[in-house]
């Protein structure tokens, strides 16, 4: 029983989402959907990329993940099968595999299935869905496309040090308001070597100066620092929106200022 998971940017108001799984299990009556967000920003596939990072790990093998999001409509677009980790990643080649992954996967297809150019204005649907359920009926992935080592690289800010400083922003807000940022904890650690440290947001205004292991390490309704369940550092509040109550949003500026004793 194949496991098809679903990110896009379609929302849940309309009927995108239930045409979609409709035509899967068209396809694959026995498949088990997933649904990781439908709540992609619009065309966002950094958003896109940054949810599917961080939850593609706890699925298992064989798990094939639809990328519903800014699929370039168009009839020369290309979309990519990729086969990274044991799981294939099926969506357009916006930029949004490069984001996902630290390297170059161990497969990529290009998708070449036809399809009546009048369906283009659904890919997801009419050419993702076919992708996802002809590799969950253990078809050849050679034959729904060729082989690419080729695919479109965006460029991400990523956090930075600077004598005793790291820069890094807020990528993210999550919906109870925590303030996910793009530094991890291996790089706080290895740059930290144990030092004192200051986190500074919001021109110094609510600094930090520890990192917290729960969020009730700190009384209700006081903002901590923590490092979230896949490594990234966290600005959050004790059962607060920490992100309404600190003014913060995303690609705003954290800094963390390292002391030797």
């Amino acid at each position: 029983m194949a496991i098809i998971t679903l990110t896009t940017d379609l929302g849940t108001k309309d009927h995108y989402v239930g045409v979609l799984k409709g035509s899967i299990l068209s396809q694959c009556p026995d498949a088990t959907i997933v649904d990781i967000s439908h709540e992609i920003p619009s065309y966002d596939i950094l958003k896109a990329a940054y949810t599917l990072k961080n939850a593609f790990a706890d699925f298992p093998e064989g798990t094939i993940h639809i990328i519903g999001v800014n699929p370039e409509i168009s009839e020369k677009a290309v979309s990519l099968v990729v086969h990274h980790k044991g799981q294939y990643f099926i969506g357009a080649d916006n930029g949004i595999f490069s984001l996902i992954f630290e390297e170059k996967p161990e497969k990529m297809v290009e998708i070449g299935i036809m399809v009546n150019p009048d369906a283009l204005t659904f890919p997801t649907k009419d050419i993702f869905s076919k992708a996802a359920c002809h590799i969950a009926k253990k078809g050849p992935l050679e034959m729904i496309g060729k082989p690419t080592t080729e695919w479109n690289e965006k460029g991400l800010f990523r956090a930075v040090s600077l004598g005793n400083i790291i820069k890094g922003m807020a990528i993210h807000i999550d919906h109870y308001g925590n303030i996910i940022t793009n530094i991890d904890n291996t790089f706080f650690k290895a740059f930290g070597q144990g030092r004192d440290f200051k986190i500074e947001f919001r021109r110094g205004d609510y600094d930090i100066t520890s990192i917290s292991k729960v969020y009730s390490d700190v009384p209700e309704g006081e903002k901590l620092a923590i490092f979230s369940s896949v490594g990234m550092l966290e600005i959050a509040m004790n059962k607060g929106n920490a992100s309404k109550l600190l003014g913060m949003k995303e690609s705003d500026i954290v800094r963390i200022e390292f002391y030797d004793r």
